[in-house]
């Protein structure tokens, strides 16, 4: 990579790379960051303290994180001329692995927002967020120590690629011309003054993320994987993304995995080892008698194909021991998340669904101020981690606001790196921190006998505590 125009790259260190698909990380790899905006300068230079803190103690000297600034957002408009130079592409490009503060989005025209471009640009079609309580944070919610999920949104495809017209502007009229003559649409109640985006869904896109969130839950030991989608109404999108994920978890998966409907026919079979092909698609699909004679045929045929397959791999409870993979439409997710939080565990879902979803139960575990997210490319290694709240422009340069959300996607960011002793340590030590009612302003006026802490002062008592 030649040499960027605005900031040279450290001379020391050296890069992340990927070989046969796992990540070869040196002991001073050389790791792109973006402050941020806003408040983002507040909160990067905590974090960055935190977590040079924790590597140095966790390996004593032996490793360490050669940061690497490069530019985006105001800083980089101020600076350059230009709110995302190609310079922190190819350096997030060449380096594999960053972590980013949040970014103001230029108003106007220009670059829609600076994440989606950087996500689009790199295809980091995951966006993970993890949400999970730690103990002593206000919530809004009883029981928030049931919230222990981890997100998988995918990042690229869906309403968030973009493509759309402005109401009445001559590219809005050919599209809905096309629509009408063409395709025959009726539908469109208001077609002279309507905006008209369209929604991509591909197999491919579809079946990495449900592929990556599989992955996941297996190699961390989690019991679940729910896909969540709108297929009762969109049923050529979300349905899709449903039906594709169930396909490549059955095929991908077949060891490790088991549908919910096939949980049942088995578990059927289990408690009645005569029960007939027909009393068990009875069982599993309460309107059988009102179907038609073919319907009727598809799910016995459903019945016989599992037990067939399955009953020596996955029969005789060994089906439990398995990933359940289960799908749940987006709303009643929603209230489910609140009344049933711990049936939840892997999620993999769309683009807007994901985005809804992540921000409403990270209210559940004390807010964005504390959630943090990752976009990430599993085939390239490529990885971007960041803060998931805006900048918050009336707080910069105030010392007040709550780091968590950087500093908890550096965890992210170390454990994908495989350096978990020191994602450990700084969890471990956040935790300790906030049950000693240590906090920043947001927490401490929802907390009885709490310490008000400064954002710096936050760090310092994490690092204390490590």
């Amino acid at each position: 990579m030649a040499a960027s125009k605005h900031k040279e790259p450290p001379k020391e260190g050296g890069r992340v790379e990927i070989k046969n698909g796992k990540l070869q990380v040196p002991d001073q790899p050389i790791l792109p960051f973006i402050e941020g905006d806003g408040t983002g300068r507040d909160i990067w230079r905590a974090s960055q303290r935190v977590f040079d803190a924790a590597v140095k103690k966790a390996y004593g000297g032996k490793r360490r994180i050669v940061w690497y600034e490069v530019l985006a957002g105001e800083k980089a408009f101020n600076e350059t001329g230009e709110w995302l130079p190609q310079e922190t592409f190819d350096a997030f490009q060449e380096y594999l692995v960053g972590i980013k503060g949040p970014l103001t989005t230029p108003v106007g025209g220009g670059i829609r927002s600076l994440n989606v471009a950087l996500r689009q640009r790199l295809d980091l079609y995951v966006c993970l967020r993890p949400v999970k309580y730690f103990k002593g944070v206000p919530s809004p919610v009883k029981r928030p120590e049931d919230v222990d999920m981890v997100i998988f949104r995918e990042n690229t495809e869906d309403i968030y690629a973009g493509i759309e017209w402005a109401a009445e502007t001559p590219e809005a009229k050919k599209v809905i011309a096309f629509l009408q003559k063409e395709m025959g649409v009726k539908n469109l109640r208001f077609p002279n003054t309507s905006g008209i985006g369209i929604k991509p869904v591909s197999r491919e896109g579809s079946q990495r993320l449900v592929r990556a969130a599989v992955r996941y839950a297996l190699d961390h030991g989690r019991r679940s994987v729910t896909l969540v989608h709108k297929g009762n109404v969109m049923k050529f999108t979300e349905g899709a993304f449903r039906d594709w994920g169930y396909e490549v978890a059955a095929r991908d998966f077949r060891e490790e995995t088991v549908s919910e409907r096939e949980s049942w026919i088995l578990s059927n079979r289990e408690e009645n080892p005569d029960i007939s092909a027909e009393d068990n698609a009875r069982a599993i699909e309460p309107g059988y008698d009102l179907m038609t004679e073919d319907n009727k045929a598809k799910i016995r045929k459903e019945v016989e194909g599992c037990l067939r397959s399955l009953w020596e791999t996955h029969g005789q409870g060994k089906w439990k021991r398995k990933i359940l993979v289960r799908d749940a439409i987006a709303d009643v997710t929603f209230q489910q998340v609140l009344t049933r939080a711990s049936q939840f565990d892997v999620i993999a879902t769309m683009n807007l669904n994901g985005d809804y979803l992540s921000d409403a139960l990270a209210a559940q575990i004390g807010g964005i101020g504390i959630a943090p997210g990752g976009n990430i490319n599993y085939d390239t290694g490529h990885a971007i981690f960041e803060a998931t709240h805006g900048t918050a422009p009336k707080y910069a340069d105030k010392d007040q606001v709550n780091p968590g959300s950087v500093i908890l996607s550096g965890v992210m960011m170390f454990r994908h790196l495989g350096w978990n002793e020191v994602a450990d340590s700084i969890e471990k030590a956040m935790e300790r921190t906030i049950a000693q009612k240590r906090v920043t302003y947001d927490f401490h006026r929802l907390m009885e006998g709490a310490t008000k802490l400064k954002t710096s002062e936050f760090a310092t008592a994490i690092i204390e505590n490590m």
